[in-house]
């Protein structure tokens, strides 16, 4: 049986302001993510790493998705700290973030401070930093592991599409900043207090970030505590029985989560190596065609690659952002036939001649999957960087769309599956208290210590609860998989263009270890193989017109 104290609240007065305290962790740990994947590539590139090897490390974010979510998300789940299940996890994993960034930024200074010989401490300098992205990975998806669940527990049933829109909202902001801070000079306008180069001052920003999101989150935030955990029939078979009803689950999906998470698979073959390398191939094609040549003999390569690809990605960030507000109100959920709107009389006519011309959240989603294979089918023509900002930028909304629909199609199956939802489903406004986000089950208030098995309400929901639970970390399998194929086919391929070290970061190596610039840039052929993998999508995804 599963026994609680309290309920879960959050501070604020009004809806918006609690929504955004729940969610502001999601601006670090996205700033977090935007510094790894503008910075990380050309930083290790500059120690000396080709771009084959560097592509091996990247298998640390897939690999960190597999294995540290589940087991964090299962220790939290029969947490019985006085803080909460979540919180502990959340502000202990966001601390570790922050010293391996420091560690990962620092990575020269702290080896030389061991190791006095040069040529022996740039070797252990790759190795250290290597090990400290790996660290990043790892502790930064338990923060957001925790994190996501943190909405899960806080918000009732009708407010969870609130919340999670809420944290793309934040996610889009925290990627802003990441790009807007890698775009200024930050030596020039800082000093150096905070370290030499762009990359050590973003590494103590985003550090710092981190922790006073997640810190400002954990105290508006007030969990609901467990005190007992139920009896769980799975949990005597051990974990084999538990992976077995999963890959049972796998194999027999129906038809049309089968089709969402095969148009997921095939969109993210293409979507890993623009996310990774796409900031890293706008400065490198800045760098080939467009920079002054005392620009090409800076002092600090890796700053200058960093910020021309984070001048491009503002752009890119300020759409997805407008995109995450806007394409919501002009495109047609997949659920909407279930909801009767009924706006104002005055309004009736213009909004029913506008909703006749939305279009369905399907059509969209294949739309965006076109967009995107479109845009980098022009990858490895881009001469310039100003048409590759442009290529990215044409990203955008399709990237938009693909955070969204997988996910809301998703919601709509199991929705269906579970019987939830549908026009009768009741609607509760949330507590106008100040502090309060959720003090009622089910129309009942909530006791001090609450039984899980003497409700019949509450055990309806948790049983839709786990089987969304279920579909979503299968959704989140073929999510994870297609990075681990990008990761191989990105190796393959910078194996056979670009053998050597790069020849606009690597400035210690011999003129004779660089790779050759004359043919077409790795990287863009990586992005040109993704095209080809959203074409496929598109008719991927097209099937689900027909299931």
């Amino acid at each position: 049986m599963s026994r609680w104290a309290g309920h879960p609240s959050i501070k604020g007065s009004t809806e918006a302001v609690r929504m955004a305290l729940l969610t502001l962790n999601t601006i670090g740990i996205t700033f977090v993510w935007g510094v790894e994947q503008t910075y990380c590539t050309p930083y290790l590139l500059s120690l000396g790493l080709t771009k084959s090897k560097t592509s091996l490390v990247w298998i640390a974010g897939p690999l960190s998705g597999l294995i540290v979510q589940p087991i964090v998300g299962a220790l939290a789940d029969e947490s019985t700290s006085k803080w909460g299940r979540r919180k502990p996890f959340i502000i202990f994993g966001s601390i570790l973030s922050a010293l391996c960034l420091l560690t990962l930024g620092f990575t020269k200074e702290i080896v030389g401070f061991f190791i006095p010989d040069e040529k022996v401490a740039q070797t252990f300098t790759i190795s250290a930093a290597v090990l400290a992205i790996y660290a990043v990975d790892f502790s930064i998806n338990a923060v957001m592991s925790a994190a996501r669940s943190l909405v899960v527990d806080t918000l009732p049933i009708e407010k969870q599409q609130t919340g999670s829109a809420w944290g793309s909202r934040m996610s889009a902001i925290g990627h802003g900043i990441a790009y807007a801070t890698g775009a200024i000079d930050l030596p020039s306008l800082l000093g150096t207090s905070l370290g030499n180069t762009q990359f050590k001052q973003l590494t103590v920003i985003a550090a710092f970030g981190l922790v006073f999101t997640c810190g400002v989150t954990c105290w508006a935030v007030t969990e609901r505590i467990l005190i007992a955990t139920r009896h769980d029939s799975h949990k005597e078979g051990g974990g084999f029985k538990v992976i077995s009803q999963i890959w049972s689950t796998i194999v027999h999906l129906p038809p049309r989560i089968r089709a969402i998470c095969m148009a997921q698979f095939w969109a993210w073959i293409g979507w890993f190596p623009f996310l990774f390398y796409s900031t890293t191939w706008i400065g490198e094609t800045y760098f080939r065609y467009d920079a002054a040549h005392d620009a090409k003999d800076s002092g600090d390569a890796l700053g200058e690659i960093g910020r021309v690809g984070s001048e491009a990605f503002i752009i890119y960030s300020v759409i997805t952002f407008l995109g995450s507000w806007i394409l919501p109100m002009v495109i047609r959920s997949p659920d909407d036939e279930s909801y009767t709107q009924r706006p104002p009389e005055s309004l009736r006519g213009i909004v029913e001649n506008v909703n006749k011309y939305k279009p369905e959240l399907l059509t969209a989603w294949m739309w965006g999957h076109a967009t995107f294979a479109a845009a980098m089918f022009f990858a490895p023509f881009a001469t310039s960087f100003r048409f590759a900002t442009i290529l990215v930028c044409l990203c955008a909304l399709p990237w938009n769309i693909a955070s969204w629909a997988p996910s809301a199609f998703l919601g709509v199956e199991v929705n269906k599956l579970s019987g939830a939802g549908g026009p009768n489903a009741s609607y509760r406004r949330l507590s106008h208290d100040s502090n309060v986000e959720m003090e009622e089950i089910n129309g009942v208030s909530s006791p001090a210590i609450l039984d899980i098995e003497s409700s019949r309400g509450a055990s309806k929901q948790g049983s839709t609860g786990q089987l969304s639970g279920v579909y979503f970390g299968i959704l989140n399998i073929y999510t994870t998989i297609p990075q681990f194929i990008g990761t191989i086919l990105s190796t393959v391929i910078f194996s056979i263009l670009e053998p050597g070290k790069s020849p606009e970061l690597a400035h210690t190596a011999h003129p004779d270890e660089h790779h050759g610039t004359d043919g077409p840039n790795a990287i863009s052929v990586c992005l040109f193989i993704g095209a080809c993998s959203a074409v496929v999508a598109v008719f991927a995804t097209r099937k689900l017109k027909y299931l």
